[in-house]
């Protein structure tokens, strides 16, 4: 097995054909990973997401990691890590950038599940739509070749 480094545009072919990824915060010192669904405009990951505790450890800690892979087997796969910070989308300074969001998530069917989903207390149904903004990134790819 090879494994090669990936250049920055073959980093953002791979966030741009892919739409899971897992996001991974930390708050206090404690890592928490959970996937998410996202959209990539060619220069931040978009999401939309109910308040949980994501949400809330965003909002404390908006430094975030980003793990998009695409695998095949143990010895064929690609990963992306994308590092930056969370930022909301709201108020009068964000409505460009919503509107950006709204545009993405709509190229895709049921774009709003799986947050808009029922969620079970203590988590509220309130409709949060945030931008992961890139500060760097890099990937891998390994194959037999």
């Amino acid at each position: 097995m090879i494994v090669h480094e990936l250049s920055e545009s073959a980093c953002r072919e791979i966030l741009g054909r892919s739409h899971v990824a897992r996001v991974a915060c930390s708050r206090q010192g404690q890592p928490y990973i959970v996937p998410i669904s996202y959209d990539f405009d060619g220069e931040a990951l978009y999401g939309f997401s109910t308040l949980g505790q994501k949400v809330i450890w965003m909002r404390e800690n908006p430094r975030v990691c980003v793990e998009v892979e695409e695998i095949d087997n143990r010895f064929q796969w690609t990963t992306v890590l994308v590092f930056g910070h969370y930022e909301e989308l709201r108020g009068d300074e964000h409505a460009a950038a919503r509107e950006r969001a709204r545009g993405l998530f709509e190229e895709r069917e049921t774009w709003w599940l799986p947050a808009a989903a029922k969620v079970n207390p203590p988590e509220h149904h309130v409709p949060i739509v945030y931008r992961i903004v890139i500060e760097w990134m890099t990937g891998r790819r390994a194959g037999r070749t």
